[in-house]
């Protein structure tokens, strides 16, 4: 979808308004906030994560939420509907002349979202990076993030050991060129797919983080790949697409199929034996840490700068006790 600049202007005058307006908490990305919107600017902190009702962003705020109550802020969460840096910058532009004095953001794109953040920031606003960065690594005062090259070197090596010593080929499946996190995965794991020769890296599809094209990319692989023994997918809609392409193809569990993160359907997807292996990160302490050094920021304490959380491989044998890194879909 296309939007030009008389509609985001549009769009922004009407988010703005409800941006000035929180509802309660309810667990869902988007739909939290203060309950009587008559918070101090200088106590409130606004949250705006990659896309709505995905369980990485609904842990990541949880995890904001007990801690900005723990330290005497309110925070306001404003989620645009997909993974979209044009539908974030409403959300950024929709917070006006009156923004908040903290603001946690996952740019949806490493460039394009660094003008609208540098607006927020120009006006008073300590601005923290979670999950995802921009490019520019002089607007935030702290950036928040699993090491997710590391990641994709923990999913290549997971995926090594499930496939043992069978030779074949390993599909890639990315989200969009230009997201910082899903690259870097994608990219730690064709590192270390080097260190495994009997498995060949096929050239890395991206998805435009759609389920529908991902699972459309496994079935058009399978096709021209018969040797295919892996597929390594970078988050949660790719994964789940890709689930739904060996499903579609009579290939589950004869594919090993690794996926970034633990979402409720991921997990479900380990139990039954559609994954063999996730990565899972640990949003909740991204949006705990992400508090914490906004308010430090804004208190006049010590930040840190580059901040890295915890990843694990889980595979099936192993799920029941690595549960504490399992995804939320309600705080």
């Amino acid at each position: 979808m296309k939007f030009n600049r008389k509609t985001l202007a549009a769009a922004g005058s009407a988010f703005a308004v409800a941006a000035l307006v929180a509802g309660c908490g309810s667990g869902q990305v988007g739909q939290s906030g203060d309950a009587g919107g008559q918070t101090q600017n200088n106590k409130k902190l606004t949250l705006i994560p990659g896309a709505q009702a995905e369980p990485f962003y609904i842990s990541m705020q949880c995890g904001a939420e007990a801690e900005a109550k723990k330290l005497g802020y309110t925070l306001d969460t404003q989620a645009p509907q997909k993974f979209d840096a044009a539908m974030q910058t409403e959300k950024v532009n929709a917070l006006g002349s009156a923004p908040p004095a903290g603001l946690l953001i996952a740019p949806t794109d490493e460039q394009a979202m660094l003008a609208p953040i540098q607006q927020v920031k120009n006006r008073g606003t300590k601005v923290v990076e979670v999950d995802t960065s921009l490019k520019d690594t002089s607007v935030a005062v702290s950036s928040i993030s699993s090491n997710n090259a590391e990641g994709g070197k923990l999913a290549a090596q997971t995926l090594a050991k499930l496939v043992g010593d069978k030779p074949g080929s390993v599909l890639v499946l990315d989200t969009i060129a230009g997201t910082s996190t899903t690259n870097a995965r994608a990219k730690g794991f064709e590192e270390e797919l080097k260190n495994h020769p009997n498995l060949k890296g096929l050239e890395t599809q991206f998805t435009q983080n759609e389920p529908d094209q991902a699972a459309s990319k496994v079935t058009a692989t399978l096709s021209a790949t018969p040797d295919l023994v892996g597929i390594f997918a970078t988050n949660l809609n790719t994964g789940e697409g890709a689930a739904t392409g060996l499903r579609n193809a009579g290939k589950i569990g004869q594919v090993n199929l690794v996926g970034f993160d633990a979402s409720p359907s991921e997990v479900e997807g380990l139990r039954k034996g559609e994954y063999q292996g996730l990565i899972a990160q640990d949003p909740a302490s991204i949006g705990q840490q992400g508090v914490q050094q906004a308010v430090a920021a804004l208190e006049n304490k010590p930040t840190q700068r580059t901040i890295t959380a915890g990843l694990h491989s889980i595979t099936k044998a192993d799920m029941d006790a690595n549960a504490q890194y399992f995804y939320k879909q309600q705080c």
